[in-house]
């Protein structure tokens, strides 16, 4: 695991305090929150594949939002009880990166609508 030097000099101050000290971007001031109509979605930190376009949509909450990810151990998902609240965190599988949380209220027919704070992801064509 790399330390937070490393993340200090590779992030932006925004997304190591999201990213590495579990922070959240205010909400509708993401770059990725108007749903993209191709490209797939990586962790800003280490470029790991999380999601593509496709499961993207609008939930009107004020973050990027998905269906699923483009695979289930690309994520690690971690019981949080902060805030007085209970929730599911999403990080990257491959770096530790906190990238939002997942709730079971999504419209689609998988149910479940990934919350993503955008300066933790990156979209590539």
């Amino acid at each position: 695991m790399k330390n937070n030097e490393y993340w200090r000099e590779k992030l932006t101050d925004e997304q190591f305090r999201v990213c590495r000290e579990k922070g959240t971007e205010r909400p509708f001031s993401g770059q990725w929150l108007v749903k993209q109509d191709n490209g797939k979605f990586h962790c800003v930190c280490c470029d790991n594949l999380l999601f593509v376009a496709s499961s993207q949509f609008d939930s009107g909450c004020g973050w990027p939002s998905f269906d699923e990810v483009v695979s289930e151990d690309q994520v690690t998902l971690i019981k949080d009880n902060t805030h007085g609240m209970t929730r599911t965190e999403v990080c990257c599988a491959k770096c530790d990166a906190h990238l939002g949380h997942v709730f079971d209220d999504g419209p689609t027919v998988t149910g479940l609508r990934y919350c993503i704070n955008s300066v933790s992801i990156d979209h590539q064509k």
